[in-house]
Parts: C-alpha cells; sequence; structure tokens
C-alpha cells in the first residue's frame, strides 16, 4: 500500500526507472570526466569542445537549476584546466569554446529553472486536491468525543500524495464513541475506493446499529458492493483484495469493546505500561468472509479506566524498518512518550518513525489515540482545561 517526510518526488521513482534516471543524472559529469582523459592524454589532438558545450543541456534534463549550474561549473574548470595543460590560451578555438558553453549554460539554468517552477507549481496544486480530498475521505477526528481526548494522523507513503488505502474515524453516538482503523491490500485508487467504501458504511451504520459486529457486517457488505462495480479492477486484484479492520467502542463504562477482523491489535497506555489488546477469536479480513468458521463473532471487552491511553493503528507504523531491516519499536516509544496531550503524542510517536527509517516510509501509516477521561472532566459544566 508514502507524505511530509519523502525526498522530493523524482520521475519514474522505484524500481528499474529510478536506476535509469539515476544513471542519467550521472552523464554530464561522466563526458566531463572523459574529456579529461582525452585532453590529459596522447589523444588530445580530438576536439572535444562540443562534448563539454553539451554537459549543460544533458544536466538540464535530469536535474534542477542548482545541478545544471554545477554541470556547467564542471565544463568550465575543465576547458580551463585542458588549455592550461595543453597551453592552448589565445587561439580562437579556445575563446570559441568559452563562448559556447557560456551560452549554452545561461540558457539550460533558465531552461532548468522554468521547468522546476512549472512542476513546483503542479506538485502544489495536487497537494491542495490530495488535503481536500483528505477532508472528505477522513475527517479531522474532533480533540474531545464524550469520554475521550483524541487526535489522528495519517502518512502516506505514496510520494507527494496525503491520501492512500490506510483509514480512520471517531463518531460520538447514543452508544458510545465508536472508532474504526483500517488497511485496504493495495495501492492507489483502487485502495481509496476501497477505504472510501468502508467508511462511509460505517459512518452510516455507526448510528443506528447498537451491536458492533454489525457495523462491521456493513461495512464488510460495502465493501463487497465496491469490489462487484464496474472497473473495480482487474480479476486478480479483485479475488485477493481484502481491508483489515479494527472497530472500537468506548462507553460511558470504563471500558473498550472490541471488533477486530485481521488488523493489528490496539494498544493500551496504562501507567507507563503497554498491553496489546490482543483478539481471543481471531477473525479474517473484510473480502475473505468464506474463511469464517465457528460460533458468530461477538465484541471484545477490555478495561479502560480513567487515564489510560487507546492507540489504534495500522502495519505501516509497527512494520517501519531502518536501515537494518529492524522493525519500529511501538511500544517502547509509547512508553518511552513524555505526558502529553492525544496530538503531541502522535508528532512524538511520527518524529520517531522519521528518525527510524531516516524519512523513508515504506507504507502508509494512520494513527489514532484516545484518552480516557474521568468523571469529572466528562461534566459538561466542568471548567475549560480541568
Amino acid at each position: 500500500m508514502r507524505s511530509p517526510f519523502r525526498a522530493p518526488p523524482r520521475p519514474e521513482a522505484g524500481g528499474h526507472g529510478q536506476a535509469l534516471f539515476a544513471v542519467a543524472r550521472c552523464v554530464p559529469f561522466a563526458i566531463a570526466l572523459l574529456v579529461v582523459g582525452i585532453e590529459f592524454s596522447p589523444a588530445h589532438f580530438l576536439y572535444t569542445g562540443p562534448l563539454l558545450t553539451a554537459t549543460p543541456a544533458l544536466a538540464a534534463v535530469t536535474m534542477g537549476p542548482k545541478g545544471t549550474i554545477s554541470a556547467a561549473c564542471v565544463a568550465l574548470a575543465v576547458s580551463v584546466a585542458t588549455a592550461t595543460h595543453n597551453q592552448a590560451w589565445g587561439s580562437q578555438q579556445v575563446y570559441t569554446n568559452f563562448l559556447a558553453i557560456f551560452l549554452v549554460s545561461a540558457a539550460s539554468i533558465a531552461t532548468s529553472s522554468a521547468m522546476h517552477a512549472r512542476r513546483t507549481s503542479e506538485l502544489d496544486q495536487v497537494r491542495r486536491i490530495a488535503a481536500a480530498a483528505q477532508e472528505v475521505l477522513m475527517r479531522p477526528v474532533p480533540a474531545r468525543l464524550g469520554p475521550v481526548r483524541a487526535a489522528g494522523m495519517y502518512l502516506a507513503a505514496e510520494t507527494g500524495a496525503q491520501i492512500g488505502g490506510d483509514l480512520y474515524e471517531a463518531v460520538q453516538t447514543r452508544y458510545g464513541v465508536r472508532m474504526i482503523v483500517g488497511d485496504v491490500r493495495g495501492k492507489g485508487l483502487p485502495a481509496v475506493r476501497g477505504a472510501a467504501a468502508v467508511l462511509g458504511a460505517f459512518r452510516e451504520a455507526v448510528h443506528y446499529e447498537d451491536d458492533l459486529v454489525e457495523v462491521m457486517n456493513h461495512c464488510a457488505a460495502a465493501l463487497q458492493r465496491e469490489k462487484a462495480e464496474p472497473g473495480a479492477g482487474d480479476a486478480e486484484s479483485l479475488a485477493e483484495g481484502f481491508v483489515t479492520a479494527l472497530i472500537a467502542q468506548v462507553p460511558d463504562m470504563p471500558v473498550v469493546q472490541l471488533v477486530n477482523r485481521g488488523h493489528p491489535p490496539p494498544l493500551v497506555l496504562r501507567q507507563g505500561r503497554v498491553q496489546a489488546l490482543m483478539p481471543a477469536s481471531p477473525l479474517p479480513p473484510l473480502g475473505l468472509e468464506d474463511f469464517i468458521t465457528g460460533p458468530p463473532a461477538r465484541a471484545e471487552s477490555y478495561p479502560f479506566t480513567t487515564g489510560d491511553r487507546l492507540l489504534l493503528h495500522t502495519d505501516g507504523v509497527i512494520e517501519a524498518r531502518d536501515r537494518d531491516r529492524g522493525f519500529f519499536g511501538l511500544p517502547e516509544a509509547m512508553e518511552a512518550a513524555p505526558a502529553c496531550p492525544p496530538p503531541e503524542f502522535l508528532e512524538y510517536l511520527h518524529q520517531g518513525l522519521v528518525h527510524h527509517t531516516r524519512g523513508h516510509l515504506a507504507d502508509d501509516a494512520a494513527l489514532l489515540v484516545v484518552d480516557r477521561l474521568d468523571d469529572e472532566t466528562k461534566r459538561p459544566d466542568s471548567p475549560p482545561g480541568s
């Protein structure tokens, strides 16, 4: 199934295309090296001027303005060095080469700057559109929901994107605060469509279904309808498509109720220690209902008392790797986090992910955190900040 901490986008990022692009960026400097080799060898009688003249022009195709300026400076430095070594100063050929390099460099820098400005403008527009789409698909989590304080964060793995195949939502209902976090298998628009289908079903069902299992069933049915739509995807992706999902409910009682369909278990931070809320009866993800066996599913309850902090997350967090292929230690990061409100807590985890992955998140990541408030804080007439 990448966001705020990726390097600037490169064309055809990833795989064979990325390798070819890296090689193309080295071509101008390889040409300069070739000229040095020729001019400082017995073959210096060969005319290398056109090769150096082409260096900044080639750099403008694959590099930005700074790279083009660097290539132009290298070309000028090589021209000066070879003219000095071959004692060619004063010849018309040397000054013609300098003039050609200067003119081509000026044109290449101007062209590269214009292309860079245009790409930046287009990327800014795409990001604005993505931000608007994210507001529709995944609305900001309210800071206060009944008996809890909450915050959410989404980190998309696609370069320059802000939405992807992970999802989360938190809604206050007559049954309590209900939340969902999920992870759609796949990437691109099909993953976004799957996430939209599940979120739409959740937002509707949470207000009239008293049973959490029925809410999850509505999400599963919506996903099946989405997969049945014409043009939803190729046969292989439809056959293998699924969504891991977790629905949680925080009622007025000091418990949290969960229905887990193949999703990483949530974590509770209680008195400085983290505990994973493992399901007693594991269930397959949405879209794989044929694998459900045994008695009907039911919601499972776990203690969730005043001062507890609950974190719902996707596997993009716990499967984030460092350069040594080591996983991100989410429980340890939660225990090491300072006492702070939910938004600052998520930012602390975000910075931990950035440090662990060196800014290269390989998968989408979604986090939703809620803090259980005490009875005094929950009262409507409680003073602000209590």
